[in-house]
């Protein structure tokens, strides 16, 4: 593998499912493919994270901005796993950054998802007071409240300043990553400076036709899987921890089962073919961004 933070077990099962790893630069192991909850409503959390758990699932990615972290926290409760056996992460919403912003909105993270500590956190967006959001982060791992750290749609430039200008490096990145926009120049320099990567959006929220695309299809019909079976491969192999979302059992059984298949060097150089270096969303980088994330946070003001 090409990851310089990667160690992958192959033995490891979790409920049916076979289960692949990332491991981090201090050891905590990351399952390879995670459970997503953004835009699932408060009204349907519970259910799809008790099934997610009940299918087999052992990683919840959430976010304060999603507001449903205590639905989430609610359809732990209600799986009756132990929580050492969960890999849970949230995100720090921007109106939150700032150091004592950060600490407190960290504590009331912590009481909604029901639990004393986080395995993951990340910086949802790379705007605003990073770097006092940053300290705080650095604090409640220093404390053992957080397992890990890292930041989320900082694109290389941003990752690199983070990387040399902190006493603790971020350990995961969290981009857009899928077959329309693979990330292949951002990924080299999360492997360069030891920063584990994780899609958002690995099936594009289904635009551009993804799950109907015929070279994705040709591939799937030669392994016996579906197009959304071979786009996790596709990350996995790469070393890439993705996080699929799904409100449907069936669906999220299916996105779990990729680990008794690989694609061959030539099938993936021809996904690779698919890129076009462009976002399926919008980019973070200009100042339009900036304005619509101010916009968001107007948005998100006094939600619950």
């Amino acid at each position: 593998m090409d990851g310089i933070y990667a160690d992958i077990s192959y033995q490891r099962i979790h409920g049916r499912q076979n289960m692949e790893y990332v491991k981090l630069v201090n050891g905590v192991e990351i399952p390879k493919i995670g459970y997503g909850v953004f835009q699932i409503s408060k009204d349907d959390a519970p259910r799809c994270v008790r099934e997610a758990i009940e299918t087999g699932y052992r990683h919840i990615d959430t976010a304060q901005s999603y507001f449903n972290e205590a639905e989430v926290g609610q359809g732990i409760k209600d799986s009756g796993i132990d929580r050492k056996e969960l890999f849970l992460t949230t995100k720090i919403w921007i109106s939150n950054y700032g150091y004592e912003n950060t600490l407190k909105s960290v504590d009331v993270s912590l009481k909604k998802l029901g639990t004393d500590y986080l395995d993951l956190i990340l910086l949802h967006q790379p705007f605003s007071d990073t770097y006092g959001a940053w300290r705080a982060l650095e604090k409640l791992y220093r404390d053992g409240v957080i397992r890990a750290i890292g930041v989320s749609n900082f694109y290389p430039d941003r990752l690199a300043d983070m990387v040399a200008f902190n006493e603790i490096a971020p350990m995961v990145n969290q981009v857009e990553t899928n077959p329309i926009n693979q990330q292949i120049e951002a990924h080299e320099n999360m492997v360069k400076r030891g920063v584990a990567q994780e899609a958002w959006a690995p099936f594009g929220e289904g635009m551009q036709n993804m799950f109907s695309n015929p070279t994705l299809g040709k591939i799937g019909e030669a392994h016996g899987k579906s197009v959304a079976q071979v786009i996790l491969r596709w990350l996995t192999q790469r070393d890439i921890i993705a996080l699929p979302k799904s409100t449907h059992k069936e669906r999220m059984e299916e996105n779990l089962n990729i680990f008794d298949f690989q694609l061959s060097d030539d099938e993936m150089a021809t996904i690779a073919g698919l890129d076009t270096k462009t976002s399926m969303f919008f980019r973070h980088d200009t100042p339009d961004a900036v304005d619509r994330f101010v916009g968001y946070v107007k948005d998100r003001a006094g939600r619950e």
